[in-house]
C-alpha cells in the first residue's frame, strides 16, 4: 500500500518533475517508508512506499525493467502474486525482487492491459512503455484503491489523493495562489452536479466527478490507455452479474447451500489477505462482519491474532461503544485484544485531522472513528483486515427490505424515497439559486443505472448501484483515507471479487432473510456466537458528531460563518441559521445530522484552500 503520482505531457515538452515532486509530501502518510521519482521525456512518476511485501530496496518504486522497457508505480496488493510469479517464470521471465510490484510489470508485458483480469487484489497503477510513450492507468474491480486525475490542455496528472493534485498547481485567483504556469493549473470551482449528489445521494459523488470541476477519478474496474499524442481509450473490464442466469447462480440451491458457498468463498478471501512480510491484525467492531473474519482466521489456525476496537464517550443519550460484543469475540478466539477508549481530549483535535485526511468530503462520522483507531493500530501493526462491504453485497442496510417486491417500473422512485438525503424539491430552500443544478441529476443518475440490462428486481438494481458507487465512495474510501493517514494498510475480504460475484448471483430473498444479510448469518452460524449474529445492526458510534453540542457545535458554527463560506455562498443563510438554532433535530432520510453535512463540506473546502 503506497501513494502514487505522475504527470504526462503531450507534445514536445518534458514532464514537470517539480510538479510531481510537490505532490509527494501530500502522500507521505500513505508511504512513510521511502520515496522515489522517475522521469523520461514527457513522463514522470513519483512514489511513496509502505513496506509490506519484499521489505528490501529491490521492491522500491518507481520500478523499472529496462530490458522490458517498462516503468510502474503501484498502490495496493496483489494477493495471488506468488502464483502469478510462478506462472510467468514458466513463460521465461526472471525476477530481481520478491515483490508483487514486479509481478505487475511482467504480467503487463505478457498480457498487456488485460493483465488486470489475472490479478486478485486491490490496486491502482500506472505503467509507462518507454518506446511508444503509452501509459496505462488501471483501478481494481471494486475501487478499493483510489486514482484521481487532473487534465488540462496538453497535460494529465494523476495521484492517489485529490489534495496531492492541488499541491501541484491550481487555478490562479481561486483558493491559495498556487504554483506552476497558468496552463497547467487545476480548476477548483465547485461542480454543481457533484454538489447536488453530495446533498442528495447520501453525500456520495459518483465517479468520474469530484466536488471540484478540475479533478476527476478513474472509475472502478476501469483501464485507461493513453497514447503519446494524448488520445486515449477507456474500458470497464469487470462487473458482477445481479441475475439468476450466470454460471454461479443455481436456482435450485437451498438456502443452506448458498450459506455453505458463501462461507467457503469468504474463508478463501480471508486466507488470501494474510499474504504479507509483516504481521496482519483485524479491526474488530463486534459486529457480524469483523467477528466472522476473526472466526475464520482462528479456524485456519491463526493464533495470537491482534484485534482492535474503539469506543467514545456517550452523548445525547447514545452509547459510544460496542465493547460488549468485541470483548466476547476476543475472549472466544483468544485474540490479543486492544480496547481504544476516546475521550473529549482526543476527539476534538481529531476532527480537523480527519477532515485533512479526506481526499473528498465524507460526511460519515465513522471517519473520525477510523482515523483515531488507525492512529493507535499503526503503532503495533502495518496491515489489518476489516469488515467493510458486507452490507452492500449481502443487503444489510435498512433501505433494501422496503424494495423487496417493488415492481421494476416503480423501483427508481422507491429507492430514492428510502436512500436520498432529501427530495430535489427541498434544495431550492437550502442552496442559493446560483448553485442549483438543472432538473434532478441524482434521480437521473439512478434511473440510468436501474435502466441498464440485468438486475431484474428492484433489490438487485439497488445492490448493483450501491456496490459500484456508494460502496466505493463512502465506506471503502473512508477506510482507505483514514487508515492510510497513518501508514496502515486495510484489506477488505468481503470485497474479494469472487465473493462479490457469488453474492450478486444469490437470490434477493435469501439475502433479505432475517432482517438482512440472512445468507451471511447462516454462513456464520456454528463459528460466530449467536449473540453476535442475532444482535441489532451496529456501527462505529460517534455520538459527538451525531449530537452536536459544546465545543464541537462551535467548530461547526465557525466553519459555516467563516469568511470563505460567506464568500462562496453555497447555502441559504436562513437554512444555516435554522440548523444552528436547532442543531440536532433536522435529519436526513437515513438519520444523519443535516447541520454536520453542511459543516463538513465547508470544513473540507476551507482545509484545501478552495
Amino acid at each position: 500500500m503506497c501513494g502514487i503520482a505522475g504527470e504526462l505531457v503531450f507534445g514536445d515538452r518534458a514532464a514537470d518533475t517539480d510538479a510531481v515532486r510537490r505532490m509527494l509530501p501530500c502522500l507521505e502518510s500513505r508511504g512513510p517508508d521511502g520515496d522515489g521519482l522517475w522521469a523520461r521525456e514527457r513522463m514522470a512518476f513519483g512514489h511513496r512506499r509502505l513496506k509490506i511485501i519484499d521489505l528490501s530496496e529491490n521492491g522500491a518504486q518507481p520500478m523499472t525493467d529496462e530490458r522490458l522497457g517498462l516503468t510502474v508505480v503501484f498502490n495496493g496488493c496483489i494477493y495471488n502474486y506468488r502464483q502469478l510469479r510462478e506462472e510467468l517464470q514458466g513463460y521465461g521471465y526472471t525476477f530481481f525482487s520478491t515483490s508483487d510490484t514486479e509481478v505487475i510489470l511482467k504480467a503487463y508485458h505478457r498480457w498487456g492491459a488485460d493483465c488486470v483480469t489475472h490479478f486478485l487484489g486491490m490496486f491502482a497503477f500506472a505503467i509507462a512503455e518507454h518506446a511508444s510513450g503509452t501509459v496505462t492507468l488501471a483501478r481494481d474491480r471494486l475501487g478499493i484503491k483510489p486514482l484521481y486525475l487532473a487534465e488540462t490542455p496538453g497535460r494529465l496528472r494523476f495521484a492517489s489523493t485529490l489534495p496531492a493534485l492541488l499541491a501541484a498547481g491550481r487555478s490562479a485567483g481561486v483558493g491559495s495562489a498556487g504554483v506552476g504556469s497558468a496552463g497547467d493549473q487545476i480548476d477548483t470551482s465547485i461542480d454543481k452536479v457533484a454538489l447536488h449528489h453530495y446533498m442528495t445521494f447520501h453525500s456520495v459523488v459518483p465517479a468520474p466527478r469530484t466536488i471540484i470541476n478540475g479533478v476527476r477519478k478513474l472509475p472502478p474496474a476501469t483501464v485507461r490507455v493513453i497514447r503519446a499524442d494524448g488520445t486515449s481509450t477507456e474500458r470497464v473490464y469487470w462487473e458482477a452479474s445481479f441475475t439468476r442466469t450466470s454460471s454461479l447462480s443455481k436456482g435450485e440451491w437451498a438456502e443452506a447451500e448458498w450459506a455453505e458457498a458463501v462461507r467457503d468463498k469468504l474463508r478463501l478471501a480471508v486466507e488470501r489477505r494474510m499474504v504479507a512480510d509483516v504481521p496482519v491484525g483485524v479491526l474488530l467492531s463486534g459486529g457480524l462482519d469483523s467477528s466472522f473474519i476473526v472466526a475464520l482466521l482462528a479456524e485456519q489456525g491463526q493464533t495470537g491474532l491482534t484485534t482492535f476496537s474503539i469506543g467514545f464517550e456517550a452523548a445525547g443519550g447514545e452509547s459510544g461503544d460496542e465493547f460488549e460484543y468485541s470483548n466476547l469475540i476476543a475472549a472466544k478466539f483468544g485474540t490479543q485484544h486492544h480496547q481504544i477508549r476516546i475521550g473529549q481530549d482526543r476527539f476534538l483535535p481529531a476532527v480537523e485531522r480527519t477532515v485533512a485526511a479526506m481526499s473528498e468530503p465524507m460526511v460519515s462520522h465513522d471517519c473520525i472513528a477510523f482515523n483515531l483507531l488507525s492512529e493507535d493500530v499503526a503503532k503495533q501493526v502495518k496491515v489489518v483486515q476489516s469488515g467493510q462491504g458486507a452490507d452492500e453485497i449481502f443487503a444489510g442496510y435498512s433501505w433494501y427490505p422496503p424494495l423487496g417486491g417493488v415492481p421494476r417500473d416503480r423501483a427508481v422512485e422507491a429507492y430514492a424515497k428510502e436512500f436520498f438525503d432529501r427530495p430535489h424539491s427541498e434544495l431550492a430552500g437550502q442552496l442559493n439559486p446560483e448553485w442549483l443544478a438543472d432538473n434532478d441529476p441524482s434521480l437521473a443518475f439512478v434511473r440510468a443505472s436501474f435502466g441498464r440490462p440485468g438486475a431484474t428486481t428492484a433489490v438487485d438494481a439497488a445492490l448493483r448501484l450501491d456496490s459500484q458507487v456508494m460502496l466505493v465512495d463512502d465506506p471503502v474510501k473512508r477506510v482507505d483515507n483514514m487508515t492510510m493517514a497513518w501508514g496502515l494498510e486495510a484489506r477488505v475480504p468481503f470485497l474479494d471479487h469472487e465473493l462479490v460475484e457469488l453474492a450478486a448471483a444469490c437470490p434477493p430473498e435469501v439475502k433479505l432473510a432475517q432482517d438482512g444479510k440472512g445468507v451471511l448469518k447462516d454462513a456464520a452460524r456454528g463459528l460466530v456466537p449467536d449473540e453476535v449474529i442475532d444482535r441489532p445492526k451496529g456501527y462505529f458510534p460517534v455520538p459527538g458528531i451525531r449530537h452536536l453540542e459544546g465545543p464541537m457545535l462551535e467548530k461547526v458554527r465557525d466553519a459555516l460563518h467563516a469568511q470563505a463560506a460567506r464568500d462562496r455562498g453555497l447555502f441559504r443563510s436562513e437554512y444555516v441559521d435554522a440548523l444552528l438554532a436547532d442543531p440536532n433535530t433536522p435529519r436526513t432520510t437515513l438519520g444523519a445530522n443535516q447541520l454536520w453535512q453542511l459543516a463538513l463540506l465547508e470544513m473540507w473546502l476551507q482545509e484545501n484552500g478552495i
